[in-house]
């Protein structure tokens, strides 16, 4: 099975690439933070997705992988009667051109735990599948073998609080540009709480905060964008100063395949390919 993932991996690198390119292009700063936040360019991070209830209130965010699957955390406890839309810049707008999609089935990683806050992922498989525009478009998997500590810039984007005293809710879709941290290193400020399916990054100025849950954390490589975690947990007052920790993609990508092809029919695509 690993021989098999490595080889999927290397053939997929001479691939061309339908994911993780925005039609409009992030303009990054270099000094932008959720936590008293940078407003990101409207449309350039296509794969942002908002996760609303029945009163269209935003509760988290995902990451569109191809036309019929989005990814967020599994803490989100996304349920069939919630919404995915996306295209979504600017909550508090009725003009903008979104997508409002149902989602038809709800694939939670059977090993998350509440406890250990672990395999925090979920997959929705969406009812129609988003159509693909300048606005609208999946970001790439990473593979299992994937060594993205040696990619960069990684970004991770919400419309999480972009202040938590006083608490302030942004409107407009809000970046952070943010290191990755080793795990080695994480593990100094959370100790035995990072698991191998966990990965840092921040903890220098920049953080995620609440809101930004299911969201992504995205580094470039190769000229295009890959998701290479989900917003997760961190310091329960979005401390700039501690990494903000994130589900580790390259360790739940072999089950989001499993997953994507258990339910393949007609709901894949290319664009559902990983990225070496």
């Amino acid at each position: 099975m690993v021989s098999l993932w490595l080889l999927s991996c290397f053939a997929l690198l001479g691939a061309a690439h339908h994911c993780g390119s925005p039609a409009i292009p992030p303009v990054l700063s270099g000094l932008a933070r959720i936590i008293h936040g940078e407003d990101a360019v409207p449309g350039s991070w296509p794969w942002q997705v908002s996760l609303q209830d029945e009163t269209g209130f935003h509760f988290c965010g995902g990451s569109l992988i191809c036309p019929y699957w989005v990814v967020t955390a599994a803490h989100c406890q996304v349920s069939t009667s919630d919404m995915v839309v996306a295209g979504e810049y600017d909550l508090d707008s009725d003009e903008e051109d979104v997508q409002v999609l149902e989602i038809a089935e709800v694939f939670t990683n059977p090993d998350f735990s509440w406890v250990t806050v672990s395999y925090d992922i979920t997959l929705l498989r969406l009812a129609t599948p988003a159509q693909i525009t300048s606005t609208v478009s999946p970001v790439c998997l990473p593979c299992v073998c994937s060594d993205v500590f040696t990619w960069g810039p990684c970004v991770t984007t919400g419309w999480g609080m972009s202040s938590f005293d006083p608490p302030v809710d942004p409107t407009k879709l809000q970046q952070a540009v943010l290191p990755l941290v080793p795990t080695d290193e994480c593990r100094n400020y959370w100790g035995s709480l990072i698991t191998d399916q966990m990965i840092c990054a921040g903890g220098s100025g920049v953080s995620s905060c609440m809101g930004d849950s299911g969201g992504p954390l995205v580094c470039q490589h190769n000229g295009v964008w890959c998701l290479v975690g989900i917003v997760s947990w961190g310091s329960g007052t979005c401390n700039t100063s501690t990494p903000a920790v994130y589900a580790r993609v390259t360790a739940l990508v072999r089950w989001v395949r499993e997953i994507l092809e258990a339910n393949c029919e007609f709901h894949c695509h290319p664009f559902c390919k990983c990225h070496q």
